[in-house]
């Protein structure tokens, strides 16, 4: 499995950083945290933060020992196409994309622009600054403007799942995790183009890409 050949053991703590707003690093902590890997950690900041501290950076291949983890498929943390509108209705449902999409002013990416009804907006660049995710008294008053606090079910959804992840993560900074903060990532892709045996965040395509690691 990839995530052996990763070196990932058992009960082993996990660093993940990227070169970009931690985007990619927080969609592996999500994938990983939500598939067994019970420590997954994000470095701030990422690679832009190791530079501007001056610290040494390496070139070509790296390996490492091999692993022992096991993953298992992600079956919790998502809403499917038909949960997805109620939950807008007795939960805060987060759409972390830019203002003028989530207006429907400009759609560059997904098939029709607009938002899922009952949902609010936060685009990300309010709870990052640059590279760096906000102090966290920050983003518990970001959150909390948003509707998200303790004891309020919340979901946040993007278009492919990547930067709702990025909230996600952020939420988990500000101590919102569990039952009672964002708990749940959705895909407005597959909302808006209605696919058949669909889930929303596209835990199923996640699921096959376990199994692909598996056995890889």
């Amino acid at each position: 499995a990839a995530a052996t050949r990763w070196g990932i053991r058992d009960r082993q703590p996990v660093v993940i950083y990227d070169d970009y707003r931690s985007l990619s690093a927080a969609r592996a902590w999500w994938l990983l945290t939500r598939s067994g890997v019970t420590d997954v950690r994000i470095v701030d900041g990422g690679l832009t933060a190791w530079r501007d501290a001056g610290l040494r950076l390496e070139t070509g291949e790296a390996s490492a020992s091999a692993g022992n983890i096991r993953l298992h498929d992600i079956a919790e943390d998502v809403l499917t196409v038909s949960s997805v509108g109620d939950f807008a209705s007795t939960g805060v449902l987060i759409d972390v994309r830019a203002a003028d999409r989530f207006r429907g002013e400009s759609e560059p990416f997904d098939p029709i622009a607009g938002h899922i009804p009952g949902a609010v907006n936060l685009p990300s660049d309010q709870y990052m600054s640059g590279a760096y995710f906000r102090p966290v008294a920050e983003l518990r008053s970001i959150f909390d403007a948003a509707g998200v606090r303790d004891g309020v079910a919340a979901a946040a959804y993007c278009g492919s799942g990547i930067t709702a992840a990025q909230a996600l993560f952020a939420a988990e900074l500000a101590g919102l995790s569990g039952s009672t903060g964002v708990k749940a990532t959705t895909d407005l892709d597959e909302v808006l183009a209605a696919k058949p045996q669909c889930v929303v965040y596209n835990a199923m395509a996640d699921n096959r890409l376990m199994e692909a690691l598996e056995d890889y």
